[in-house]
Formats: structure tokens, C-alpha cells, sequence
């Protein structure tokens, strides 16, 4: 990492990239796809956000799978410290390894995307069988997951392994960037994941020791906290976080309630620790502000146009949507 990092040294960059937040997915545009005549029409207002034709599920995924990597690509180019991309190309390295250890063809189901190229990759486990290819910490992890797989046949146990190891390689990345906002916002996601953990176990009335194995170190509230306190409802222990509104929907899940409201709100907290780039002239936190709007952007393409090709109503969509960065 840079030693000592300057606001200037983003000078261009940070220009390039507000120029660039011109064409995000704002709250009217997404009001035209909700409301457009047909799946054409939407695909050809997303054209103009720099998206490849959509028509079906599989021109989806390639058009996301083309944006991200033409984002990455083009931040890339002019990043005084790219290192810092990783933050948000590693969870597609791991999305990559879970699909692997799954099936060693995971063909279209590879996200092309991460630090790693997902050919190569694929290439390299399927000629070794192993993952010393990857990076130490990574290998690692995804060895102890392969053991669990093959002892337990369980996927949701090697899973978290593996998440386990994404969130402690984010904490030490935003730990030697020494910028704060990339800290509070990998904090946010930390919190998002380990609420999720807490509701998921009490609305399934699941054993509080399986909570303690499935949370991340990390997040405002610890987790040691949160699992000395499962039973009671998260509402109070995330009163004094950002997370509040997203505990008081998770209380109400627990009773029964919306899932898909209490996802939204996670989301949307996450989201809101990443906007704080808005009010910042310039500097690196403007760029990993643009990548997590972008992240957010293609999560309501997916959504949205998923929805429409089903044929979804617009309410049912507009109630899946999470906030946007813009």
C-alpha cells in the first residue's frame, strides 16, 4: 500500500469517476424499466448506461458479466493503489471457488470478475485436483473447505469457510489501507452478513452454538456479543449502529414477518456507509464509493430485468429494489 497516500494523487481519477456517476442507475430510470412496454424497451434504455442487448436470462448474465469487467478494467488503468480493487474483485474469487469445489466445470456458473481469471482458475484446478495456485490465505481456505465437503458432504458448511476467510482477507485489506471510509464500509458488510446469521437462526429456531460457527469477526457489535444474546431479538443489540432500521425489520422477520423487506434494509445500510463518498470532493474514497454504487446497480439490473422477462408486476419488482447509490 501507499505510504503516504494523498487526496491529489486521485485527482484525475476521482474527476473521471464523477463523470462516469452521470450514468448510473438513478431512482427515475429505474421508474422507466419498471414501467417500459416490453423487455425490448427496457433493454434499449439500459443500452444507454453502456449495457449489451438483453433478451433472455442467458444475454443477462453476459451483459452483466461484460459491464463488470469493462468497470474494472477501466478504473484499473488509472488506479494509484490497485491493489484496493481487490475489496471488491475477491468475493467473485471465492463465489469461483465454492462453484468449483461444487463441480470442476463450473462453466457459465464462473464469475469472471475477481483477482483471479476465472479460465485460469478452472484451468488450474482441473489439472492439479489442488489449490496451490491461488494466493496463501485463499488456498488455504479453500483446502479446509474441500476437506469439509468431501468428510460431510455438506456445501453450506464449506461455505462458510470460505466466507469466513473472504471477510478476514476484506478486514486486513481495509486495515492496511488506513482509510477510514473503506474500514466503516467493510464494517457495514461485516454487520450486514452477521444480522442476516442472527435472524436467519432465530426465525429457524437453530441451535444459538451453530450461530456462534457462522459469525464474522469485524462488525460494530461483536461477534461473541451477538451470539451471548440470540434469543432476544436483534433490535436492541444494533439500536446504537447504522443497522437499526435493518434490526427492528430482521425483529419482525423473526416473528413472521418480510424476508425480502429485511434483505432490502441490510442492503440499504451497507449502501448507506458507501454514499458517504458523496459528499468527498475528491480522493480515493470517491472511486470505491463509484464501485459500490456500480455493484448496487447491477444487483436492480438483475432484479429488474429478471422480474420483467417472468413477468413480474412493477410492485412486485419495486419491492425487491434496494436504495441506489444516486
Amino acid at each position: 500500500m501507499t505510504k503516504h497516500r494523498k487526496d491529489t494523487d486521485y485527482l484525475f481519477l476521482a474527476s473521471r469517476v464523477r463523470s462516469l456517476e452521470r450514468k448510473l442507475l438513478t431512482a427515475p430510470r429505474i421508474e422507466q424499466l419498471l414501467t417500459a412496454g416490453d423487455v425490448a424497451v427496457c433493454s434499449q434504455l439500459l443500452s444507454e448506461l453502456g449495457y449489451e442487448p438483453i433478451h433472455d436470462e442467458t444475454s443477462l448474465q453476459v451483459s452483466l458479466k461484460q459491464q463488470r469487467e469493462a468497470v474494472f478494467s477501466d478504473i484499473a488503468r488509472f488506479m494509484p493503489e490497485p491493489e484496493l480493487l481487490d475489496v471488491f474483485r475477491l468475493k467473485y474469487d471465492y463465489h469461483n471457488i465454492k462453484t468449483l469445489l461444487k463441480d470442476r466445470s463450473g462453466g457459465r456458473l464462473l464469475m469472471d470478475a475477481g483477482c483471479i481469471s476465472a479460465a485460469d482458475m478452472e484451468r488450474q484446478y482441473a489439472e492439479s485436483g489442488n489449490w496451490q495456485f491461488l494466493p496463501k490465505e485463499m488456498a488455504d481456505a479453500a483446502r479446509e473447505a474441500a476437506d469439509v465437503l468431501a468428510e460431510t458432504g455438506n456445501p453450506q458448511r464449506s461455505d462458510f469457510i470460505l466466507d469466513r476467510a473472504y471477510f478476514a482477507q476484506l478486514r486486513s485489506l481495509a486495515q492496511e489501507s488506513r482509510c477510514a471510509y473503506l474500514q466503516d464500509y467493510i464494517r457495514a458488510m461485516i454487520d450486514a452478513a452477521n444480522l442476516r446469521s442472527l435472524v436467519r437462526t432465530e426465525r429457524l429456531h437453530a441451535d444459538p452454538g451453530f450461530l456462534r460457527q457462522v459469525l464474522f469477526d469485524g462488525g460494530s457489535v461483536s461477534a461473541d456479543t451477538i451470539a451471548a444474546h440470540a434469543g432476544n431479538g436483534p433490535a436492541a443489540l444494533y439500536r446504537a449502529t447504522p443497522f437499526r432500521v435493518a434490526a427492528e425489520a430482521g425483529e419482525e422477520a423473526v416473528k413472521g414477518g418480510s424476508l425480502t423487506a429485511f434483505e432490502r434494509a441490510c442492503d440499504n445500510a451497507v449502501l448507506l456507509a458507501a454514499g458517504k463518498a458523496r459528499s468527498i470532493p475528491f480522493g480515493v474514497e470517491v472511486v470505491l464509493g463509484y464501485l459500490a454504487a456500480k455493484e448496487a446497480e447491477w444487483t436492480a439490473v438483475r432484479i429488474i430485468m429478471s422480474g420483467r422477462m417472468a413477468g413480474m408486476t412493477a410492485d412486485a419488482i419495486r419491492e425487491r429494489l434496494r436504495d441506489q447509490y444516486v
